[in-house]
């Protein structure tokens, strides 16, 4: 019967309203598994269940779902240990009405990826339990299994392979031995007992015979039909998933006294894969269908779609007659059955999945049959709870409250947290938990002893009994293994607190000084080129800072670790409301996030937000130098050039951190504007603070000399390596690529392929653009269509990077001239001029008629390094070259 809200009945007249109870507790999920439990084993002993039988309905599987971190595994364990003995049984959950025999023999197998448990393990553990319990050989699996084993691991033991993998401490080794029984009673059978152990194919390859021939002394054997055809198959994972058949079949010959009933808990099974990607499911679904007489309770955040006919084609059985019970599931609230529809056989725990949320609230409240609540309100509320029930239940209350004032409820009387939520999480907690609970909800994530440093508190005690809370969520993967739900962190920090100890203003932003400095400890504690924390570190420590109008502090340090690398990985924070950088942490905020996000804006977005960032005069001085240098940067890209020179030489004159870099930027500037001899005289005197190699590099590569230019670059990338940048060794290596692009096609691929190797895990458009400008070099005169520089033009026009889009038509220049494609070079070189009228890269007008062999073009005059002849005649020899190596056969 479902449960009934009383509180909802008793807050409305309206009779013809319908409301459900929200919540079952464990009991109430042992009775349904006992309910469950009970029919099956009935069927069992009805002789209703023919394993033979492979198209019958299954209803040997019992689901329970829900959001991580509400206790479904503790839900699996206890219903293990409740299986297996008697007595860890809660009293209250009473004695079950099943028989005693046949027996159940409860094996639970964790399917989380850090179990590292695949489906061949899963099978073991399912024989290695039957081998412990039975004491017996199950010939027409053993043999099966043997043969599978010595395909799969040759001369790898079972036996060897069960302790090394913890499953013989856990079960015993018994099972190589009975394998090897198996394998003695089918040679006895066969008259063949000297091949024991030594030639499985043969026996194996033996029986299969004597089963199709139907002779008298395998006639035990011969009644499971599909033994031979399993023997006879390629014994790979597939043939594997299917063995579990045989199992089925030797379960049901055991006589009365020894039967027995597996009930397989499969814990943790969003791990299996996604809703695309159904590999490993296949196999365990093919385990329940072909084991009708076993019993499976399937433990996951997620239902099983089984039953539904869409994912017909990735799983082998679907569909609601083959699954019934599957297509209905136990949800908190009234749902109308239709009669004869049979047990609900997934049932909802804990927290609520989106599509759950909204099941949730439109059978809350009924009337008439339809849901109460409109499905726009429903979908407002349902984002705001992040699932927690307990938020659910509050806003039905809220609904009714607000309905029975005669109001119609609206989304913004949904917009604020439930004080109710900060009393009820906080009941039964301890003062340090409750301390420790409102430090943490200032952090995203945290360890036990980051927790500890917020609080203040001189043990870790409280934090590490506060992780066991089901509102904390463990990440065992993540930096910081533990974050708060969403709904109770917000909760604990923005709605109206009336407990006895609640906080201050002033308590709170001392525990957010706590929180910084631990961050900062943490990060500055931390060696290696692991870059995860420093980012992890200035995204909480900035929010922090910002939020509680903190100093910078430590911070300042992490923001030039952060940019020295060049790798621009996203730092978000979370919105503070205000529009203007109000606080220095506000602004360094700001001019972080603005960095990361230029890989993926246009410059003069970049441009103006650095703008606004010094406009508010809020950085300290280096940091105000960061923002004016890359904002130099960037208008250089924009071919801003005069405001660009403006920029890098007062950081330069000012001889800060970036003094090095801005040096470097003059140095571009003067070989934009085709100033090479400044450019080398600056370049020489950069070293690796001022990445002079690869300012080189493009010096030589204008002058179209390969060689040096690619040794710089080599250079470069080996200086960027020694010092383990790894940003600046992608830089590094995409300009070597392009460059080797220009003349040796077959050794650009591996350059490209380095390049591109170095640059998976960066955020570096700019460089990521060259390394496919790169590619368009190297297939330079082999190029049948030219849309693929039409779509990378786009993405540079849209990047507002002014030296990719010449650097782009030069590759272009260079893929006409070797075809002899005289007008399209003409049109080419137009577009070069055009882009470069300002005069900066006029050089790649020069290069581009001379890999035609046309003119030497007007406009402003390039001061080489050589001659003009010099550098024309070596860009002709590069297109000359690349024409003769497309001649050839």
């Amino acid at each position: 019967m479902a449960g009934r809200d009383l509180r909802a009945l008793f807050s409305t007249n309206d009779r013809q309203m319908e409301v459900g109870e929200a919540f079952t507790n464990r009991q109430g999920q042992w009775q349904i598994v006992q309910a469950a439990l009970g029919e099956h084993l009935s069927r069992i002993t009805a002789g209703a269940i023919d394993v033979e039988d492979v198209e019958a309905p299954r209803t040997n599987v019992l689901v329970f779902h829900g959001v991580g971190g509400i206790g479904k595994t503790t839900l699996s364990r206890m219903l293990e240990s409740a299986l297996a003995d008697a007595e860890s049984r809660p009293a209250r959950w009473g004695e079950p009405a099943w028989p005693d025999r046949p027996a159940l023999l409860p094996v639970r197998i964790d399917l989380a990826r850090s179990a590292g448990t695949d489906f061949e393990r899963v099978i073991l553990t399912l024989r290695l339990a039957l081998a412990a319990r039975l004491g017996q050989p199950l010939p027409a699996f053993d043999i099966a299994l043997r043969r599978y084993w010595e395909h799969q691991h040759p001369g790898e033991p079972l036996e060897e392979y069960l302790t090394r993998g913890g499953l013989a401490a856990r079960f015993g080794k018994a099972l190589p031995e009975q394998i090897q029984a198996a394998l003695g009673e089918v040679a006895q059978m066969l008259l063949l007992p000297g091949i024991v152990g030594s030639a499985v194919g043969q026996l194996t390859g033996a029986l299969t015979s004597a089963l199709r021939e139907r002779r008298q002394t395998v006639r035990a054997l011969a009644r499971c039909t599909r033994l031979a055809d399993l023997l006879e198959v390629e014994p790979d994972i597939d043939a594997l998933s299917y063995y579990p058949h045989l199992l089925a079949w030797e379960l049901a010959q055991l006589p009365a006294g020894k039967a027995v009933v597996p009930v397989v808990l499969l814990d943790t099974f969003e791990d299996t894969g996604t809703r695309t990607h159904r590999d490993l499911e296949r196999l365990l679904q093919r385990l329940v269908w072909l084991m009708p007489n076993a019993f499976f309770i399937v433990t996951g955040r997620n239902r099983l779609q089984w039953a539904d006919p869409a994912v017909e084609g990735q799983l082998d059985y679907t569909g609601p007659t083959a699954w019934p019970g599957l297509d209905r599931h136990t949800v908190p609230g009234p749902r109308p059955a239709s009669e004869g529809a049979g047990p609900a056989r997934q049932v909802l725990i804990g927290d609520f999945s989106p599509e759950d949320r909204a099941d949730y609230l439109a059978r809350r409240l009924v009337r008439d049959g339809r849901p109460l609540i409109d499905a726009d309100l429903r979908a407002v509320i349902a984002e705001r709870s992040h699932g927690l029930p307990l938020y659910l239940d509050l806003a039905v209350h809220r609904y009714l409250e607000l309905r029975r004032a005669g109001r119609t409820p609206a989304p913004d009387d949904f917009g604020s947290d439930f004080p109710a939520l900060v009393t009820r999480t906080l009941a039964d907690l301890t003062p340090d938990e409750r301390h420790l609970l409102r430090s943490v909800s200032l952090l995203d994530a945290f360890d036990i002893p980051l927790a500890t440093a917020t609080a203040g508190l001189p043990h870790q005690a409280a934090a590490a009994r506060l992780t066991e809370r089901p509102f904390v969520r463990h990440d065992p993967f993540a930096l910081w293994p533990y974050h708060l739900h969403a709904l109770i962190r917000s909760t604990l920090r923005s709605a109206d607190d009336a407990t006895d100890d609640r906080w201050t203003d002033a308590d709170w932003k001392q525990a957010a000084a706590r929180a910084l400095a631990a961050l900062g400890d943490q990060w500055r504690a931390h060696t290696g080129p692991d870059r995860r924390l420093l980012v992890a570190c200035l995204r909480q420590g900035l929010a922090l800072a910002r939020d509680h109008q903190l100093d910078l502090g430590w911070l300042t340090d992490a923001a030039w670790a952060y940019t020295d690398d060049y790798v621009w990985e996203p730092l978000p924070l979370p919105d503070s409301g205000d529009t203007q950088s109000a606080t220095a942490a506000d602004a360094l905020a700001e001019l972080l996030s603005t960095l990361a996000r230029r890989q993926h804006e246009h410059r003069s977005t970049t441009v103006a937000r650095l703008t606004g960032v010094l406009d508010t005069s809020q950085l300290p001085g280096e940091l105000a130098d960061m923002a004016i240098y890359y904002r130099a940067k960037a208008q250089r890209d924009l071919g801003h050039n005069n405001a660009s020179r403006d920029g890098m030489r007062h950081v330069a004159n000012n001889g800060g951190r970036l003094a090095p870099d801005a040096a470097r930027g003059l140095a571009h500037l003067a070989r934009m504007a085709g100033d090479f001899p400044a450019a080398l005289a600056t370049a020489q005197t950069l070293g690796w603070p001022g990445r002079g190699h690869r300012v080189l590099g493009d010096i030589h590569f204008a002058h179209g000399d390969i060689d040096q230019a690619a040794a710089a670059f080599t250079a470069a990338r080996t200086d960027a390596e020694t010092h383990g940048n790894l940003g600046e060794q992608a830089i590094a290596q995409a300009n070597l690529a392009l460059t080797i692009a220009f003349t040796d096609p077959t050794r650009a691929d591996d350059e490209i392929a380095l390049a591109e190797q170095l640059l998976a895990g960066l955020d570096q458009r700019a460089t990521t653009l060259t390394t496919q400008i790169a590619v368009l070099a190297r297939d330079a005169g082999a190029l049948t269509s030219l849309e693929g520089a039409r779509a990378l033009r786009a993405e540079i026009d849209t990047a507002g990077i002014s030296a990719a889009r010449t650097a782009l038509d030069l590759a272009l220049a260079f893929h006409h001239a070797a075809r002899g494609q005289q007008d399209d070079l003409t049109a080419t070189i137009g577009r070069l001029r055009e882009a470069t009228a300002s005069g900066d890269f006029a050089y790649y007008v020069h290069i581009a008629a001379a890999m035609g062999g046309l003119p030497q073009p007007d406009g402003p005059a390039i001061h080489w390094l050589d001659d003009e002849h010099t550098v024309r005649d070596r860009w002709r020899a590069l297109a000359e070259a690349r024409r003769t190596r497309l001649m050839q056969p």
